[in-house]
C-alpha cells in the first residue's frame, strides 16, 4: 500500500506525487532563476523544515537551519556531469544545495551513498577518457559507435559508457572489503558533509589512487545509447561485449 508524504499544510497520497510536485517547481524556473512565486517558497521551506530534523539526527550539516532567505535554481556541475537543482540562501548569506528527492524521502545519504561517490568521482576523468577513446578506436566515418544493447549507431553525446561488469556497486562493495571497510568506512578517508558540496570525494589521495587502479583492472565498460534501457541491462547477466572499452 502506497504511503502518504505530508510536507508542512500538503498531504500527498503517495511519495511519487511528492517527488513529481517539486520537480514541477523546480522545471518552472531557468537555471540562476530566484525562486518568486509565494506558494513555491511556502512548499519549499515547509520541505526544508520537514528534512532538517531528520539531517539532525545523524549529525549531518542543516540545509536551512531556521533561517532560509530564499532559494533559487542553480545548475551543479562535476567531473563529467551537471544537473539543476534548488539552492537555499540562507538569511546571513551563507547558502547550501539541497535535493528534492531526498528531502521527499526523508533520507540522508550515509556513509555508503557518500563512498560510492567518492569512489565514481575518482574515476569520473578516467572514464571521460575512456569514452573519447573509444569512439576514436570504434567509430565510423560520421564518428558513430554501435550501442550494444540496441545495435543502432549513436554519436558520442548520444551514448553513454556503461558498466557492463562487474556492475560498478559491485566494485565498490569489493573494493570495501579487501579494505576491511565492510562494515565501517575510517574517519579521514572521505570529504564530510559540507554546503555546496555535491559530491563526497576522497580526501586520502591514496585511497583514492587504490580505487582506480581496482577499478581499472576490472571493469568491463561498453558504448549504449542514452535511449537504451539500462535497467534492464543492469538485471541481466554477464554479458557478452563487442566493443569492449578499456579504462586506463
Amino acid at each position: 500500500m502506497a504511503k502518504s508524504v505530508t510536507v508542512g499544510s500538503r498531504v500527498f497520497k503517495t511519495q511519487s506525487s511528492a517527488l513529481e510536485h517539486f520537480k514541477k517547481i523546480l522545471h518552472s524556473y531557468q537555471d540562476n532563476d530566484r525562486v518568486i512565486d509565494g506558494s513555491h517558497h511556502t512548499d519549499l521551506v515547509d520541505l526544508i523544515d520537514r528534512y532538517d530534523p531528520i539531517l539532525e539526527a545523524v549529525g549531518e550539516p542543516l540545509k536551512g537551519n531556521g533561517q532560509i532567505a530564499h532559494f533559487e535554481r542553480r545548475l551543479n556541475t562535476g567531473t563529467g556531469w551537471s544537473s539543476s537543482g534548488f539552492w537555499v540562501v540562507r538569511n546571513d548569506g551563507s547558502e547550501t544545495d539541497f535535493s528534492y528527492i531526498d528531502a521527499v524521502k526523508g533520507k540522508p545519504k550515509g556513509i555508503s551513498q557518500d563512498f560510492y561517490n567518492a569512489c565514481r568521482e575518482a574515476v569520473a576523468l578516467d572514464l571521460i577518457q575512456a569514452k573519447k577513446k573509444a569512439f576514436k578506436d570504434y567509430g565510423d566515418s560520421q564518428g558513430r559507435v554501435v550501442c550494444e544493447l540496441t545495435g543502432k549507431l549513436v554519436t558520442i553525446d548520444e551514448a553513454h559508457l556503461d558498466h557492463a561488469w562487474p556492475f560498478f556497486s559491485h566494485m565498490v562493495s569489493g573494493f570495501r572489503a579487501a579494505r576491511g571497510w565492510s562494515s565501517d568506512v575510517p574517519t579521514g578517508i572521505i570529504s564530510e558533509p559540507a554546503d555546496g558540496q555535491m559530491k563526497s570525494v576522497f580526501i586520502d589521495q591514496i585511497v583514492a589512487d587504490a580505487f582506480r587502479s581496482f577499478h581499472h583492472a576490472q571493469a568491463v565498460m561498453r558504448i549504449l545509447s542514452k535511449e537504451a534501457n539500462l535497467q534492464t541491462a543492469s538485471a541481466a547477466r554477464k554479458p557478452k561485449v563487442a566493443r569492449p572499452v578499456k579504462v586506463s
